[in-house]
């Protein structure tokens, strides 16, 4: 008992790293490799809506030019019944961001909305683990690919979900995007 209170007291701090200014690219043209974007999600009430194809966030007003959303810990795609877009998520264990290299050309999971309102996204929902010690969260070794709004493909990883100072809510992922609409998700 005593060894569980010691580590549930001796929390580690992540070290987090600072949000990107999400300002969108000009369009871009093939396949974009390697990108990573820190989302500020820190606000409760907010969902920040972004653009794959550009790396920008999208105005709440502009209902198909989004593909994945976040809200703190909460991520959700632009597709599905009452969502503008064509968005789907499929999500790929055991593999590594490397190892992916076509989008699979079915079987892509969408976002729903409860009867209470509230919005998910099933096959994100576990994106990260919880440990019930240090009251962290942790990215899943798991590397998902979407469909996005607009029906072309990326792969993406979640690499962190804490700020600088352990402040919780700032989502880091890694992804790749595939601009001319076919399934390669590699040059």
């Amino acid at each position: 008992m005593v060894t569980v209170v010691a580590w549930s007291l001796a929390r580690p701090r992540p070290a987090g790293r600072p949000p990107t200014a999400l300002v969108p690219d000009s369009e871009p043209v093939g396949l974009v490799r390697d990108r990573t974007i820190t989302i500020d999600a820190r606000s409760d009430a907010r969902w920040v809506r972004l653009d794959l194809s550009t790396g920008g966030e999208v105005a709440a007003d502009e209902d198909r030019a989004w593909d994945l959303a976040v809200r703190r810990f909460q991520v959700i795609v632009n597709g599905g019944p009452g969502f503008a877009g064509e968005a789907g998520v499929l999500s790929l264990h055991g593999v590594s961001f490397d190892e992916v290299l076509e989008a699979p050309p079915e079987g892509y999971g969408t976002s729903e909305v409860s009867a209470g309102g509230d919005t998910t996204t099933v096959l994100l929902e576990d994106w990260y683990d919880y440990s019930f010690f240090s009251h962290l969260l942790t990215p899943s070794p798991t590397v998902f690919v979407l469909r996005t709004a607009d029906g072309r493909f990326a792969k993406f990883e979640f690499l962190d979900y804490y700020c600088p100072g352990a402040d919780p809510g700032c989502v880091t992922l890694r992804y790749a995007y595939q601009g001319d609409g076919s399934l390669q998700l590699t040059p």
